[in-house]
């Protein structure tokens, strides 16, 4: 099995990055791990074996994404293949788009393209300081809308995490054939109350140097979610160092831990808005998130929708959800719904079935069989 697709990784000082793989930032990540294991030494010892084992493990090949079928400015709309209408699949600005093409056997985008569904991945790119003021709505209106017009027809959007959010908008300013939202937030105030403080505080102590710079590192953005759910961020180490190496598991974790790691930053209006008016203000779940002049509002939607929401999502709570009619609840992980042993069972048939339904076929002649994850 090849590592996972080849994506710029782009911390913001690429030139005086730490040359081991992730935890990133690792001062940090070692200081969470010292006082989740305070009490045992036994965990700690485990833990930074994982830790280690982690750093040093052989990535094997190196793929790539889908080609490129068109652009605009840094993003890329990056064709998977399969047949008949558009499906364009939107990852979070945070973290590299490739968690829907993971591996070959745990890929949401070649599975879908393999039933039969004309796929494509919309890859956000590397912004630099000079992209300082673009906002998460900008990236609707200057990067999205445009690629969705090359497509020359309305396409089914899927949007997963904060990518739904963004798809959510899209849709309400032009016209799609449906939309579909996996683990994707829209009613902040769902989300536990002393998380939000954390990430509050987080902003307020960081604020200032992401000024600076124009943009929000993918340290910061990593920090923040690492704060959500600490003890089971260093579990998770302590049980790879019980794994057999090169084992799938061993395998599946190098490259979940490799996506989760890597990434480029935030404009600093991006970063400032997600902090300051999605998470501190809910602007969406409260009817007054405007994005190009125009209110976004997701009941005047006329498209089919759907929501796939997770009951166990540590990232994503499943009260931030949109509240869609159709709302499909899984007994899965922010992460593992989309990658996870049961994905294919629990998110992507049911994900092909709506498509299906949605563009009125009936029946569809499968491809392939490839991307069922293991």
């Amino acid at each position: 099995m090849g590592g996972p697709p080849r994506v710029r990784n782009s911390p913001v000082t690429p030139f005086h990055a730490a040359p081991q793989h992730g935890p990133r930032p690792l001062p940090l990540f070692l200081e969470m791990l010292r006082q989740e294991t305070a009490e045992s030494p036994d965990r700690q010892r485990a833990a930074l074996a994982g830790l280690a084992a982690y750093q040093a493990a052989d990535r094997g090949a190196t793929r790539r994404l889908g080609r490129v079928k068109h652009r605009r400015g840094r993003a890329r709309l990056r064709d998977y293949g399969g047949d008949g209408p558009p499906v364009v699949v939107i990852p979070s600005l945070i973290n590299p788009p490739f968690i829907v093409d993971l591996t070959r056997q745990q890929s949401l985008l070649r599975w879908l393209a393999g039933q039969g569904h004309r796929t494509f991945l919309l890859d956000w790119g590397a912004p630099d300081a000079t992209a300082r003021t673009m906002d998460i709505g900008d990236h609707v209106t200057q990067l999205l809308l445009p690629l969705i017009r090359k497509l020359g027809q309305p396409p089914i959007l899927i949007g997963y995490c904060l990518g739904g959010t963004i798809a959510a908008a899209a849709a309400c300013l032009t016209p799609v054939a449906g939309l579909a939202m996996i683990a994707a937030p829209w009613h902040f105030d769902g989300f536990d109350a002393s998380a939000r403080a954390r990430i509050a505080a987080l902003w307020t102590s960081t604020r200032s140097a992401c000024d600076a710079m124009g943009l929000v590192p993918m340290e910061v953005l990593q920090a923040g979610f690492w704060q959500l759910d600490p003890a089971r961020t260093i579990a998770k180490y302590e049980s790879f160092a019980a794994m057999a190496p090169g084992s799938p598991a061993a395998r599946s974790f190098i490259a979940l831990e490799d996506w989760a790691n890597a990434g480029a930053p935030l404009p600093y209006a991006a970063g400032a808005q997600m902090f300051e008016a999605l998470f501190a203000d809910n602007v969406t779940g409260t009817g007054k998130w405007t994005v190009g002049g125009s209110l976004i509002d997701p009941a005047t939607l006329v498209c089919p929708t759907i929501d796939f929401v997770s009951l166990h999502d540590r990232i994503v709570p499943a009260a931030s959800a949109i509240g869609f009619a159709d709302q499909r609840k899984l007994a899965a992980g922010h992460v593992g719904m989309v990658v996870g042993s049961r994905a294919r069972l629990e998110l992507w048939e049911p994900l092909d079935d709506w498509i299906s339904q949605v563009l009125g076929a009936k029946e569809r002649t499968p491809l392939s069989a490839a991307g069922n994850p293991p």
